[in-house]
């Protein structure tokens, strides 16, 4: 996109950052900043920061960071020129034309969005007008309403392998474009053929309402049952959930967690909006980072056969590491939501809900899983596996409480457990210690600096460039002055480096600067970095005569590191600048 400043400053006064952001996580006031959990890693206390003078967000757990469109870039996974479509459509803002490699990547995803609504169409038209009835049948026996056929827009593939290929290609896309979007394959032979084929058709939209990609299930025995949109340019199954789309706009500060798309349309149906599921796989980190920007508390709704037990436990332990409060649904009676929908009806289901027991409970209880509680040998067993699972409590109190019910169902003085639990808790501490030193002495063989490793070793240098780049950044008026007391040759480190040449560059060529201009030309973790620095020296008083000390800094080590150099390296240093012959 070429650089447009006044575009760029129109866009970002129309979308304060703070506004933006309070759209996905909660913001809590701290002055005249924001604080928030991080959207971008797992934690329980908020590191990150949203400032509201400069515009800007960094998180001092992880270093993510940067202005309006990095957090729209990083949150919705856009490249630079849609991040800039997207916060200009939320204000009403035309967006200048452009044509860059960034923005070819932007059109290659437009064309997949496009393929995947025209496929989502055709699937829809299918189901409802097509000459094989196979998948109305289907619906209809699952109880579908025509209503929520129309409202997740359900389809049907028919028995043919090239008939949503065909008319794809008549719109004008290449087979090249078509197979970019999962929609086909080619055989061996070179011919393409539909990835669908006589499967009922659950599309999958994000966010934005884009139709990101498909799930296919089979109406006979074959295999695979279920059939996902592979990796594209727009889907990954790990990062999204179906019908997340509806359950943000619900009212409830919790969400019910399903296993499959059939589960969540049967809640859906019966009035509760606040439903959800993974695509296919188990929970990942980043699906429950995601749930924790719309809920409190997740409300775990998986089949109550093993498979779906052992999801449960692993869904607990990701929801635990954002600070999700987890409850489990048990449906006594019914093997799924669905069923037990079908069977005694929404309002009971709704009671269900208000009656699901904590996570801790389910947990504690699968303790009991194949043990003689008649025998010694079992309850010793069950104190063993309950201790491990208490714990990992982090409320003392509720820790006293599960302390008491455990050891009076096994007969002993609760001081007893309380005791051993205790030894579990010390045990943990010392090999959290111990992981903690390891990290520490890792880091000196480690670079723990990633995106400027030479700075690990040249922590006085990297200082006083962070520091040139804060003075800089706090009086971007003053960059000639800057630049003459300290110019881009005397920096040691690369990325300082590029980051103040950039910094430079764009105070020379606008009028009113702000770091929203170097969006389109740095990556987000080196907006991160930039945020950073702002944020680290915020508290510090860095003047003129502090910049001059810094520049000092670095040139007392480029003199140094000149003075190590013999005779022959400086006459080949020489020559390789002016071409002559020394």
């Amino acid at each position: 996109m070429p650089r447009n400043d006044e575009f760029i400053y129109r866009l970002r006064n129309a979308n304060p950052i703070e506004t933006v952001m309070g759209s996905y996580v909660r913001l809590i006031r701290r002055g005249r900043n924001y604080v928030c959990s991080c959207p971008f890693h797992s934690e329980k206390t908020p590191s990150c920061t949203v400032f509201t003078d400069t515009q800007n967000f960094y998180c001092f757990g992880c270093g993510a960071g940067g202005d309006v469109i990095t957090f729209i870039m990083k949150i919705e996974n856009l490249v630079f020129t849609e991040a800039v479509n997207l916060l200009a459509q939320r204000a009403g803002i035309e967006v200048p034309k452009y044509d860059s490699a960034d923005s070819r990547l932007a059109q290659r995803k437009t064309r997949i969005y496009e393929m995947n609504r025209l496929a989502a169409n055709f699937y829809y038209k299918n189901l409802i007008s097509g000459s094989d009835k196979s998948g109305l049948r289907y619906f209809a026996e699952r109880k579908l309403s025509p209503a929520a056929i129309k409202k997740y827009g359900l389809g049907y593939a028919s028995d043919s392998w090239d008939e949503l290929t065909n008319m794809l290609r008549s719109k004008g896309y290449s087979e090249e474009e078509i197979i970019d979007a999962w929609l086909a394959g080619r055989s061996k032979k070179g011919k393409l053929f539909d990835m669908f084929r006589k499967r009922v058709m659950f599309p999958i939209v994000d966010l934005r309402g884009n139709v990101i990609g498909f799930g296919g299930r089979v109406l006979d025995g074959s295999q695979p049952k279920y059939l996902n949109t592979g990796a594209t340019p727009v889907f990954d199954k790990g990062s999204n959930l179906f019908s997340l789309n509806f359950a943000k706009c619900s009212d409830s500060s919790r969400i019910i967690l399903c296993e499959g798309y059939m589960d969540v349309i049967a809640v859906n149906q019966a009035g509760f909006e606040n439903v959800t599921a993974t695509l296919g796989t188990a929970i990942t980190p980043d699906q429950a980072r995601l749930l924790s920007h719309y809920a409190d508390e997740v409300i775990i709704a998986y089949d109550s056969d093993s498979a779906g037990q052992k999801a449960t436990q692993k869904a607990i332990n990701h929801f635990s590491d954002v600070g999700l409060r987890t409850r489990i649904l048990r449906m006594e009676g019914a093997k799924d939501p669905d069923e037990y929908i079908k069977k005694f009806g929404a309002d009971r289901f709704g009671m269900l809900i208000d009656g699901s027991a904590d996570a801790n409970i389910f947990l504690l209880e699968r303790c009991e899983n194949g043990l003689d509680l008649n025998t010694e040998m079992g309850r010793v067993e069950l104190l063993k596996r309950v201790s491990n699972v208490l714990a990992q409590l982090a409320s003392p109190l509720e820790r006293e409480v599960y302390i008491s019910r455990t050891a009076e169902k096994c007969d002993i003085p609760s001081s007893v457990l309380r005791s051993h639990i205790d030894d579990i808790l010390k045990k943990n501490d010392r090999t959290q210690k111990k992981k903690e030193w390891q990290n520490i002495k890792s880091s000196v063989t480690l670079s723990a600096d990633r995106l400027n490793p030479p700075a690990d070793s040249q922590r006085k240098e990297s200082k006083a460039e962070e520091e040139i780049m804060c003075f800089l950044l706090r009086h971007p008026e003053e960059f000639a002055m800057t630049e003459e007391k300290a110019p881009a040759e005397i920096f040691v480190t690369p990325l300082n480096k590029k980051l103040y040449e950039i910094l430079l560059k764009r105070m020379k060529e606008s009028e009113c600067f702000s770091i929203s201009l170097l969006a389109d030309e740095l990556s987000p973790d080196e907006m991160g970095r930039i945020s950073g620095i702002e944020a680290k020296y915020r508290e510090l008083t860095i003047n003129s005569d502090v910049l001059s000390d810094c520049a000092n800094v670095l040139r007392n080590c480029k003199k140094n590191n000149n003075d190590d150099l013999s005779d022959d390296d400086l006459r080949s240093i020489f020559k390789s600048k002016t071409g002559s012959k020394v």
